[in-house]
């Protein structure tokens, strides 16, 4: 028997299904590392403790110190062409070999090709750039820029949306998790509006297909009674997942339009192809001023994030916005040029669209009559299951859905709950149909025995 994992004062938290699962599914080579990870650093909520350690990580498949297998459906959103891919990896080791570090004021051939190639990718003249080693602080240079250009310094963001972890990213996000725990004011001005939320609809509407955009009316309403907001900060689809209604980002970007405020699109978790096109908002036939990227430009490997913004918009040349002392490193700027390469070259854009398709096609036919599945919803490969208690009241059946998730991890499969009850599956677009449909059948088969 698995020795038993101990957890210090702070983790209440943790729920006992988690315990559980820590106590009887730990095997003896990964006890010790998991009590020395609680023991060395900070707890938070999230991550401590961990479910499971990591001894190697391959395409989708990660494993632990005793051999356990997963295959990981949600590696953080930085695993878009899986875990160490052969291309990227030797594109790294030869940069090390050729060029290690930049300081920041010297030119070098990787970070200025990477800035070129981000500015061909993006639509509508967003080709100016500045790298930034993670994706929160690439929305605050963003919130940065959007002060700077206007003059203001208001935003207008959404509950329950998430653009990072640090102060300012904390301002305009959402989520209560990041945001309770901070002592004293957070930055002034973040205006917040509830979020398109279509399953459950307070304005009345039955779906996305069914919808009088009162929540896009909403911005504009707090855009017209404010009169100096800088910029409106979202994320185009959320990543819970929550596919926004048909016209919302078309009518807030007319209404940023006739207030004079920027959009900032926040593509961290869903650019790069995740969702079937190489960013999320061009399903929604929109551009916005700026968009930022992060977890997936390094590969999988590397940290790296980008601000891309309108050519226009760079006018803080008097002054400094990021200053980061990796900001033109150039393994990190290979690994990213790489990355991309890699994802054009494998048509992993297109192969994301149809696969993702594929997937909520399959989960509709076999779920979608469970008592205990509210919806199933997505586009590409981030695609989500939502857990209910009632299926006519759609009460979040938070409970049943960690159930179901321990019983994935049991099968050999990762993933990530969302908003308590939504099965969030975000599978690198490198995986096969073979390894797709089976984590499938294992998310099948353990919501129809929670069901029972």
């Amino acid at each position: 028997m698995a020795k038993e994992i101990t957890h210090t004062e702070g983790e209440s938290n943790t729920s006992a299904a988690r315990k559980d699962w820590l106590n009887r599914s730990t095997g003896p080579q990964s006890a010790p590392l998991l009590q020395r990870d609680s023991d060395t650093f900070l707890h938070q909520s999230l991550s401590t403790p961990c479910v499971s350690t990591i001894a190697k990580a391959e395409g989708i498949w990660i494993e632990d110190l005793d051999g356990r297998r997963y295959m990981d459906f949600h590696g953080n959103s930085v695993h878009h062409i899986g875990y160490g891919h052969p291309r990227l990896v030797a594109a790294i080791k030869s940069q090390l070999d050729e060029l290690s570090f930049a300081p920041r004021r010297f030119a070098n051939e990787p970070a200025v090709a990477l800035a070129e190639k981000l500015g061909k990718i993006s639509p509508g003249g967003l080709d100016k750039v500045l790298f930034i080693t993670g994706g929160s602080d690439a929305n605050e240079v963003a919130l940065k820029i959007a002060r700077a250009a206007t003059g203001r310094f208001k935003t207008v963001s959404f509950w329950d949306s998430f653009h990072g972890a640090g102060l300012g990213a904390a301002s305009v996000g959402g989520e209560a998790t990041f945001r309770s725990h901070i002592a004293g004011p957070l930055l002034a001005g973040t205006e917040h509006v509830a979020p398109f939320a279509c399953y459950r609809c307070p304005y009345g509407h039955s779906g996305p297909d069914v919808c009088g955009l009162a929540c896009a009316s909403m911005v504009e309403y707090v855009l017209e009674r404010e009169g100096d907001v800088a910029a409106v900060i979202a994320e185009p689809m959320r990543a819970v997942p929550y596919v926004p209604p048909a016209g919302f980002w078309k009518s807030v970007r007319e209404a940023c339009n006739r207030h004079g405020a920027l959009l900032i699109m926040d593509e961290i978790p869903t650019g790069l192809g995740k969702t079937g096109r190489m960013f999320a908002f061009e399903h929604d036939d929109v551009v916005p001023d700026i968009v930022t990227l992060g977890k997936s430009l390094g590969g999988g490997i590397l940290p790296i994030a980008a601000c891309i913004a309108r050519r226009d918009l760079d006018v803080c040349g008097g002054f400094a916005i990021g200053h980061y002392t990796h900001e033109k490193n150039p393994v990190t700027a290979r690994a990213a040029l790489t990355t991309i390469e890699i994802i054009e070259d494998e048509g992993l854009v297109e192969r994301a669209a149809r696969l993702g398709t594929r997937a909520v096609d399959r989960l509709s036919d076999s779920l979608a009559s469970s008592p205990i599945v509210g919806n199933i919803r997505g586009r590409g490969l981030m695609f989500g299951v939502e857990i209910v208690e009632d299926k006519t009241t759609k009460s979040p059946g938070n409970d049943l859905a960690e159930k179901i998730y321990y019983s994935c991890l049991d099968s050999g499969l990762s993933f990530k709950i969302s908003q308590g009850c939504v099965l969030t599956l975000s599978p690198p677009l490198t995986i096969s149909e073979a390894d797709l449909d089976r984590a499938l059948a294992i998310v099948e088969t353990a919501v129809l025995n929670a069901a029972t």
